[in-house]
Formats: C-alpha cells, structure tokens, sequence
C-alpha cells in the first residue's frame, strides 16, 4: 500500500468535496413532521399544547411565520423539499399509490432528478434516513441516503405495534414509532460524528388523521392531556366543503391525540439538541424544523388538508408550515421572518447556508429562492409571492391576496388576506374586485407556463405519477 504524506491527503479531501483544507462544513439535521399546522407549536402561539424543546430551537434561531408549503399531501411536499421542484415538475401531485412502495411496480419517484441528499453526499457528506419517505422503491435506499430506515407505507394506522424496514427487510416495532426515529436518528449521528453528516429525520407524526384520532394517546403526555379544555381548536359547525374526517370535528379525544404526538415529537427534538451538544457538534450544525404541510383542526369548520375537501382546498391554514432554523452564530437569534417563503425555497436556501449554492441543479430550473442570506441577518431583496397547486386547484399568495383557481370552470376564491387572514370572505365577483383578480390571474399562469413541465402539467391535460383525486 502506497502511503501518502498527510498534507497530500487533506488537499485531496478538499479538492473531492467541496470544502477547504482545514475545514469542516456544517451538519444538517432536517426534521420533517407530518400533517402540522404551525400553529399547534407554542412558538406560534399555541396556549394549549406544550412543545419547550421546539420553542427553544426557535428562541435560538429565526422562525419564518408565513413559510407556505406548496402542495397540501404528503407525497408531493416532501418530493419538493428535496428537489426544489413543484408538483407539475417532479410529477407527484398527491400521495403515493402503496404498489409504488413495495412490490413489483415499485420505483423511486425522484430518479430522474437530482436531490438534496445526492447534492451533499457527492459534496462529501454522509446521509442518512430515519423515519417516513413516501416516495416510492422504500426497501432500497436512494437519493444519497446510505443510512436507511423508514416505513414501507405512507399512511400511519398507529404509533404502536407497526411494520418498518430496516436493512432492506420489514419487521414489527413493538415500542412507540416517534422514539424509534429520534433513537435512529441519535444512532445515525454517533456513528457519523467524525465527518460530515445529513440527517433526514422525518417524523410520522403527528399525523392528525385517520382513525387513530378517535383512539386514546398512550404517550408520556396522554394524562396530561386527557379532558383538557383546547382554545386553539375552535368548536364551529362542518364546512360543506369537507369531504373526509368527518368524524373528528369538535371531538375532544382526537385534539388530546394531535396534541399528545405533537408533544411526543417534541421530546424527540429534545434529545436530538442533547446529542449534539454531548458529541460536541452543537455549533457546527444547521438544524431545521418544518412540517410537509399544513393542517386545520377546526378553523372554518375544517379538519385536515386540502385533499380532504371537495373541491380540492387551498385555505392558508392548510398551507402554512412551522419552519425554523438553527445554527449558533451563523443562523440570527431569537428572530422572526415574515417574508413569504416556500418549501420548494427550503433546498437552494440551505445549499446556500451550507456555503454549496453553487451546486444547485440547474435542470429543471427550480422556482426556488436563497434567503440563506436572511439567516445570517443581511439585507435580501425579496418578492413576497409564493404559488401553490393541488392537481387542478392552483393559488397564489400575496402580501394582501389570495386568488384560488380551480381548472377548468373553478369554483375561483379571492381573499384580501390583511383585511381578512382567515379567509372567511370570497370577493369573487364584488364589486371593484375585477382588475385584483385578473392581475393575479395573470401572475399565476405565467408562474406555472415558465416552470411546469407539460408531460406534469395537470391543466395542460399532463399525468401524475400519483392517483389523481380529480379526474
């Protein structure tokens, strides 16, 4: 074996990822919940629900308190974080069909692009899943994760007794599921604490779904809980819009359930800060907080997403996503952003922040922005406009509006949202509303002509990788 001198190899390490001789890039650990509005988190104001170790991580960072994602569903939120691309360009509209995860007809529905987690692992950094992908092939890692355990479905029926996969072969998980991605996790970042690290920590929770809303919380938190007065869930009469989880409206057993899993993730990001800062990494990592997407619990009489409703919703609740970050003397304290930002702006930001802008895939060309820069407290020209779509439902969001677009013959919503945040008033066809409506008509098609992909582009008569929910 040749031996190569010391200063030889450093530079060679250097020149092969990305970083100079001498210097450690920073870690990333990105947590990812399920089905969270942003506000159940008592950093956002939440009375109710008891969350310190979130609350801190934004007391030590900068919280963005209108992060929108940009679809509503699983799937497509979080195959837009890692790509930078909105639903009509990865192709997933709605939530994976099962036969896509496991089985014959299982394939990744990201390979023909290229990801966050291949960006960092070609930059010389180790990257590792723990928890829920939801995006197909889930028996085999890819995407540049090496570290691999997940769930082979997408849906969670409980907490308890259910199948993971781990070292490409399923098993049963006796124990509660949101302690064994956090253990995993903790696992992942131990064996890795020499070099480089991406973890993936993408809870399951706290779902806010499906019939577990109706079973009792066995976490730690459950007593606590139980029979408690929510004022952050508003007791109101059903939407005539809701479509599923009808159910779960103004039932005290389900509110004790969201609010249970979300204190149960909580922990979680508790010990995970802990571990950082025993292994000595507490500096030198980006942690980020967000949630794929946004969920009601009753505001508008709504519960749930904006899949559960016909026609398809796009209510800002459903939209907005907690999304913090972290990093002690690189990521500006106990701020607060209120530009408009979006989750398909999650990946050029943190490739920015990480000092790897420069390796952005450029095709596709992603609609996403770099506000790295307002982490670190710099100035940042910023247009305040993100843009969303549910397969045939699109909006986009301004400062002071909302148009919703429903194609081909609508029903079309307009909302001045500074007068009016929770959208309680549509201003469709009043009068003096014309030339709003038209402008941001205008502003929305031509946003979907530049990036969308017309084998993707739903209203253009293109395909889904997923089962439509409007055919």
């Amino acid at each position: 074996m040749r031996i190569f001198p010391l200063c030889f190899a450093l530079w060679f390490c250097a020149a092969n990822t990305g970083w100079s001789s001498g210097t450690r890039p920073p870690n990333l650990v990105f947590i990812l919940t399920d089905n969270q509005g942003a506000w159940t988190l008592g950093c956002y104001g939440n009375p109710d629900i008891r969350t310190p170790h979130i609350d801190r991580l934004a007391a030590e960072g900068t919280r963005f308190t209108r992060a929108l994602s940009s679809n509503p569903v699983c799937s497509p939120t979080r195959a837009t974080f890692l790509t930078g691309l909105i639903p009509s360009q990865h192709g997933v509209h709605s939530f994976l069909d099962p036969q896509y995860m496991m089985g014959p007809r299982a394939y990744n529905t990201l390979a023909e692009f290229t990801s966050i987690g291949e960006v960092l692992r070609d930059s010389g950094y180790v990257c590792g899943l723990s928890g829920k992908w939801h995006l197909g092939a889930n028996l085999t890692p890819s995407e540049g994760f090496s570290f691999w355990i997940t769930k082979p479905d997408g849906s969670t029926r409980e907490f308890y007794d259910q199948q993971i996969i781990e070292h490409g072969q399923i098993r049963v998980e006796a124990g509660y599921t949101t302690d064994l991605w956090t253990r995993k996790g903790i696992d992942f970042i131990e064996a890795n604490k020499a070099r480089p690290f991406f973890l993936f920590l993408a809870y399951n929770g706290p779902y806010s779904l499906g019939p577990l809303m109706l079973n009792r919380a066995r976490t730690r938190h459950a007593d606590y809980y139980r029979d408690r007065h929510f004022s952050s869930f508003p007791i109101d009469a059903m939407h005539p819009w809701q479509h599923a989880n009808k159910n779960f409206h103004n039932q005290q057993v389900a509110m004790e359930r969201v609010a249970a899993e979300t204190s149960g993730i909580d922990d979680g990001v508790g010990e995970i800060m802990a571990t950082l800062k025993r292994l000595g990494l507490d500096e030198n990592t980006l942690v980020v907080y967000a949630a794929d997407q946004g969920w009601m619990g009753g505001q508008n009489g709504m519960w749930g997403m904006g899949d559960h409703f016909r026609p398809t919703g796009a209510h800002e609740l459903m939209m907005q996503i907690p999304l913090l970050f972290r990093q002690p003397g690189k990521v500006r304290a106990g701020g607060t952003d209120d530009r408009l930002v979006s989750n398909y702006d999650f990946m050029p930001t943190v490739l920015g922040q990480l000092g790897l802008g420069g390796r952005m895939p450029q095709q596709p060309v992603s609609p996403g922005r770099d506000f790295s820069a307002a982490l670190r407290g710099e100035t940042l020209n910023w247009d305040n406009v993100i843009f969303y779509e549910m397969e045939t439902t699109r909006a986009v969001r301004t400062d002071d509006w909302k148009y919703v677009a429903r194609f081909p013959n609508g029903p079309f919503e307009l909302y001045d949202v500074k007068r009016d945040p929770r959208e309680r008033f549509n201003l469709i066809g009043q009068p003096g509303t014309d030339a709003t409506r038209a402008a941001l008509a205008q502003r929305l098609d031509q946003f979907f002509a530049r990036y969308a992909d017309p084998q993707y582009d739903i209203w253009k008569g293109g395909r889904s990788k997923a089962k439509r929910h409007t055919e």
